[in-house]
């Protein structure tokens, strides 16, 4: 096993010696469940990292599919980017209010549009704000449109198709990053119109266990050893899932720093699987 922690995760005190770097980028990426009750946006005008842009996951998105917050069309991606000012050759560190949630769907969208300077700040803005680093609020500066240039890396994620062809050829393994109860079917779906239950031949790793008290993300070892454990053979090429893409995200990230080289999101995960009632599903 290689640790690729340094490639992908950023830690604060690295953060706070670059925060004025003319080609670093720093995004708030942070998102709720509807049921939090959370406004995502308002908490950033309230507090973020200094200099920090807001990447709203549910509007940077696909925004004609039935499905949450699936991934742009590149050229989409491309004028949001351009418009927030962020453009090629910049280095972008991503994070969210939670620790590490929401800021490793955000690397992985980076990731899949053609980026590969981008890495996640480990601990997030509550490692940031125990350490008493430094704050700002209200709106942001508008940054100088620059030029972005989409390019879709199709390796990283998996559609509906592939994912019907995967559970007939085995040829992958796919984790779900849902609660056990979720991924074993003895509880609702948050989500209305969802069956209980899980992909076929799926193992379960819930995303929360890759993570510590502090909201960073476990060792490299460790990590390797929760993977081991759940029963996923890391000689294969792997598929994360979860409710909607965002914590398979964090399963993902977790991979690339264990150097896990085929690994991707299916971008649908249970919002849309779950709502087809002419796919199989397992319970238990």
């Amino acid at each position: 096993m290689t640790d690729f922690s340094k490639t992908w995760l950023i830690e604060t005190e690295e953060l706070m010696r670059e925060l004025e770097a003319p080609d670093l980028v720093i995004v708030d990426a942070s998102w709720h469940m509807p049921s939090d009750g959370r406004d995502a946006r308002k908490e950033y005008l309230e507090e973020r990292i200094p200099g920090a842009l807001f990447f709203d996951v549910d509007e940077i998105a696909d925004t004609k599919s039935p499905l949450p917050h699936m991934l742009p069309p590149p050229e989409k991606f491309s004028s949001r980017m351009r418009s927030m000012g962020i453009g090629d050759g910049s280095r972008i560190v991503v994070y969210d209010t939670k620790g590490l949630y929401s800021a490793a769907r955000v690397w992985w969208t980076f990731r899949v549009m053609g980026v590969a300077d981008v890495s996640v700040l480990n601990g997030g803005l509550p490692k940031w704000k125990r350490e008493g680093r430094p704050l700002e609020s209200g709106e942001t500066k508008v940054r100088t449109a620059r030029h972005f240039t989409s390019r879709r890396n199709a390796e990283l994620v998996r559609d509906l198709a592939d994912m019907k062809a995967l559970i007939k050829d085995e040829s992958a393994e796919i984790v779900d990053a849902r609660a056990p109860d979720r991924f074993a079917g003895h509880v609702a779906e948050p989500r209305p119109g969802l069956r209980s239950g899980h992909i076929p031949g799926a193992h379960n790793l819930n995303y929360a266990k890759l993570i510590n008290r502090d909201g960073t993300l476990k060792s490299a070892p460790e990590l390797a050893k929760l993977f081991d454990e759940a029963g996923v053979d890391l000689a294969k090429p792997v598929v994360t899932s979860c409710g909607s893409g965002i914590t398979a995200s964090v399963l993902a990230l977790a991979l690339a720093v264990i150097g896990h080289r085929r690994t991707a999101v299916y971008d649908g995960s249970w919002a849309e699987w779950g709502a087809d009632k002419t796919l199989p599903i397992e319970t238990g």
